[in-house]
């Protein structure tokens, strides 16, 4: 794949909006540096679109370049041959590519890790792959096809794949199947995958797939409903993440013309929320534009206007010990206004809106965050990767 670098991200935004300027901090919003810089890590890469650590392995960081290509990071030096190499497998233009990675939690001893790519077609496939005998190569042959979803459109494609951290479930980010304002109405149709994230459980197979539902999602015996929905009324949910401390799952969902939104739901849901797209846009009514029913659908933690940016870029809450004046708090990022944010959750409700772009700048779109085994932040631009380190 060989295009210009404003990727992915830009593509959601281009939508419906030329690129935002880079503003001054809005009203509202707390600018105080706190004692925080970006570290480069490494540069020249293709694209990047997320950097992850393998549980137990502290030496190593991989990071998914969106033409195809898994890369490995040993302290700081990226390694010629990729991990695995799916550049025959993935259509890379515009919000299509290899968009995710998740290692298993037993991976020192199962040495499973898990794909989330858009095939030739366009259509979403979810892969379990092992690694090989040498610990810096994945074993291309051992591919197991987890998870497949034919896509209406090529845009909004999700593609966060994660592990829960109290459960070991694996979740499965999708968007609405693209087009403008949803038009298959798919995000608030639970019979379909598309507009949710997923929760399966990929230590079990059945007679008909290689996963199992587990008992406890919400919709288990619904009729009509895909069991393996676990929330719902999502348009594009580019990165989700679970706090490793509370359970909490954080999702940024990008918007359509006016509003973007971080929701959050709590730790100890049982699922079933509906997040309101199409009929809602971040706090907003969108279908209708006014006058809208809200019953039973979850506002978001924080949204905030196209005035602000225009692409919501999800990232983590901080864990790390390193940085004590971000415990707690979740940071993400917005690639047209390329400006990082925190807040902290109280109630539900993002509180202490923290601006960033003082002392977090990485000179353009932030295209997504990376968390190592520490819980160290890491933040990822159009080719290179950045550490978040104490000043």
């Amino acid at each position: 794949m060989r295009r210009p670098r404003r990727t992915l991200i830009t593509m959601v935004a281009a939508l419906l909006l030329g690129a935002c300027d880079e503003a001054d901090v809005p009203p509202g919003l707390i600018g105080a540096r706190l004692p925080i810089d970006l570290e480069l890590v490494v540069d020249g890469l293709d694209a990047p679109v997320f950097v992850t650590a393998a549980p137990g392995d502290d030496d190593r960081l991989f990071v998914v370049e969106q033409g195809g290509l898994i890369r490995v990071v040993r302290e700081g030096v990226l390694l010629d041959e990729p991990f695995l190499d799916l550049t025959s497998l993935v259509v890379a233009q515009g919000e299509q590519g290899l968009l995710g990675l998740a290692f298993h939690p037993f991976y020192a001893s199962n040495r499973w890790f898990f794909v989330s790519y858009t095939d030739v077609n366009g259509d979403t496939r979810v892969e379990r792959y092992s690694v090989s005998n040498d610990p810096d190569r994945a074993d291309a042959e051992s591919w197991l096809e987890i998870l497949y979803v034919e896509q209406p459109f090529e845009n909004h494609n999700g593609g966060m794949i994660d592990f829960g951290p109290r459960d070991g479930r694996l979740y499965v980010g999708l968007g609405d199947g693209g087009g403008t304002g949803d038009p298959g109405d798919n995000a608030q149709d639970p019979g379909t995958l598309l507009g949710s994230v997923l929760r399966i459980d990929v230590e079990q197979s059945t007679t008909s797939r290689p996963y199992r539902v587990p008992l406890g999602n919400p919709f288990v015996g619904a009729a009509g409903v895909r069991p393996e929905t676990w929330v719902y009324g999502l348009r594009n949910p580019w990165r989700f993440s679970f706090d490793p401390v509370t359970g909490d799952l954080y999702i940024a969902d990008v918007g359509e013309s006016e509003r973007e939104e971080v929701s959050v739901q709590p730790g100890s849901s049982g699922g079933g929320e509906n997040y309101g797209w199409p009929i809602m846009e971040g706090s907003r009514c969108f279908r209708p534009p006014a006058g809208c029913t809200t019953t039973g659908l979850v506002r978001p933690a924080y949204d905030y206007g196209h005035d602000e940016g225009c692409s919501v870029t999800g990232g983590y809450v901080y864990r790390g010990g390193e940085i004590p004046e971000l415990q707690g708090r979740y940071l993400f990022a917005d690639y047209c206004g390329g400006w990082i944010r925190s807040f902290a959750l109280e109630g539900g409700v993002a509180r202490d809106v923290r601006d960033h772009s003082a002392e977090l700048d990485a000179g353009g779109g932030i295209v997504s965050f990376g968390r190592d085994n520490d819980g160290e932040l890491y933040v990822i631009t159009d080719g290179e990767v950045y550490r978040i380190v104490p000043r």
